[in-house]
């Protein structure tokens, strides 16, 4: 099987920005989800909806199918929302992030609103801002600095791949795993998933 190979800008995952490619594809046949390949074109992340798309609970995995974080729809609130939840163990633990969309004056959402630590005083926040087309956004912090971009992958030569290719770019120092799981939300809010 060929390998994906992103532009690489550095080989450091953790102190420089990081380049993902993700495939909104499932390894699995006749399953929805999705794969993360890493700069040197090994999968890393992949996602495998064996239900249905736009489940109600999915599971984010490693390559190994280690369980990174479930992502459950919660429905019985007054908009909705989606927790993440990061395993421990072999138990998942209290959410770790929650993501709700933020109503537009017409009813739209405008932007989806991310908590990230949940069990200390001071929750973190981002955003996640949709861009021009359905599978791109960016996620940015409490001061509107980037963290991570998610857009259509663009080869070398210029020629834009497919809707169901994209490249996830990752700035220093972010959790990726917790990146990922947002992306994951993403495409279930948009029935990519």
């Amino acid at each position: 099987m060929a390998k994906v190979y992103p532009q690489t800008l550095t080989a450091d995952s953790s102190s420089k920005q990081e380049v993902f490619t993700v495939w909104m594809k499932s390894l699995i046949l006749h399953s929805n989800g999705c794969t993360v390949f890493d700069s040197n074109g090994q999968v890393i992340y992949r996602v495998d909806n064996y239900n249905h798309k736009c489940s109600s609970q999915v599971f984010l995995m490693d390559l190994t199918g280690k369980v990174l974080f479930t992502i459950v729809k919660k429905k019985f609130t007054v908009f909705g929302h989606w927790e993440g939840y990061r395993w421990i163990g072999t138990d998942k633990g209290k959410p770790g992030f929650i993501v709700r969309k933020k109503l537009g004056i017409l009813g739209g959402y405008t932007h989806l609103e991310v908590v990230v630590g949940l069990d200390v005083n001071k929750p973190y926040q981002y955003t996640m801002e949709n861009q021009s087309c359905k599978s791109s956004y960016k996620i940015l912090d409490n001061f509107g600095g980037l963290v991570a971009e998610v857009k259509r992958k663009i080869t070398t030569s210029g020629v834009i791949i497919g809707e169901d290719v994209l490249t996830m770019v990752v700035e220093p120092y972010m959790d990726h795993s917790l990146v990922m799981g947002l992306l994951v939300v993403f495409g279930l809010i948009n029935h990519n998933l």
